[in-house]
């Protein structure tokens, strides 16, 4: 193993999306926000993991860490295409107001060398980890050879499914105890519990040609069940409605004039949160 300068240099040479601690000072860089809280996930301690759209590792070096027996990290797309030409043509979508042909992603754009695994294969060396890498896309292949597992991470990809709801199917037919399930979510002002979608294309979310559907929390919800999962607990939510003011009571001079004792001023009912986008994590039971 090289020193630490050297592993850091050789670290900062690669395409991190997650910042990995690979120990003794050297840090990942990652392009991320920050991970999810470690209280949003199930106890991993001897349990099986399937890591959907591991990227570069993060959460499933972070499950072996915990005790998982078994860690199957997964992914396709982000190993596979040469981002660098993807995203000169879809620069030049956004230049000239058309939308790109996603089937060149796989074809055009692949490279069977798996640039994008690079990080991942560096962060598995440098932890020593034995946790099993499989490219596969989840959203086509057959499923059959890959098994079941006690848990299974799907964390930011369910906004990049064209089809959430087979995509959910699918997931569900891996799971053998509990699917936690990270995304994209919208708020939507006095609609609270309604179950809705947000549809996207032309990169209008976050410059991204490659984001669909944003649901509602109760969508999600609603999404999950109708794919087979028999119970699903919110972990991340919206939004909470701001709490309620006092209303204001009616002025003195009227009270008098028309003999209303003084009351106590009552509370108004709860609102609604504004509209936003957020990050929403559930976890759905087998």
């Amino acid at each position: 193993m090289p020193p630490p300068s050297e592993l850091q240099r050789q670290a900062d040479a690669l395409h991190w999306f997650h910042s990995i601690d690979l120990g003794d000072g050297v840090l990942t860089k990652g392009d991320s926000d920050g991970p999810i809280p470690t209280s949003a996930f199930p106890s991993f301690e001897g349990r099986s993991v399937l890591d959907i759209g591991a990227w570069d590792g993060y959460y499933s070096f972070l499950a072996e860490r915990s005790g998982a027996r078994a860690v199957t990290a997964l992914d396709h797309y982000v190993w596979g295409v040469d981002f660098d030409r993807r995203n000169a043509y879809w620069n030049r979508c956004f230049a000239e107001g058309v939308l790109p042909d996603h089937d060149r992603d796989t074809t055009e754009f692949w490279d069977a060398d798996l640039p994008g695994r690079r990080s991942f294969e560096f962060a598995a060396e440098s932890l020593g980890s034995k946790v099993r890498p499989v490219v596969l896309d989840f959203a086509t292949a057959d499923l059959a050879d890959l098994g079941t597992f006690d848990v299974v991470l799907y964390l930011g990809v369910l906004y990049h499914m064209k089809e959430p709801l087979t995509c959910l199917e699918r997931l569900r037919s891996v799971t053998g105890e509990v699917a936690v399930i990270e995304t994209e979510a919208i708020h939507l002002q006095h609609h609270d519990d309604e179950c809705l979608l947000r549809f996207h294309q032309g990169g209008d979310l976050h410059t991204d040609f490659g984001n669909w559907f944003v649901p509602t929390i109760a969508a999600l919800h609603a999404l999950c069940r109708a794919a087979g999962f028999g119970h699903v607990e919110t972990v991340l939510g919206p939004p909470a409605a701001p709490p309620p003011r006092p209303a204001e009571p009616m002025p003195a001079r009227t009270r008098r004039r028309r003999g209303v004792p003084e009351p106590e001023a009552p509370a108004e009912a709860p609102t609604s949160a504004p509209s936003a986008r957020y990050r929403a994590v559930v976890r759905a039971f087998v």
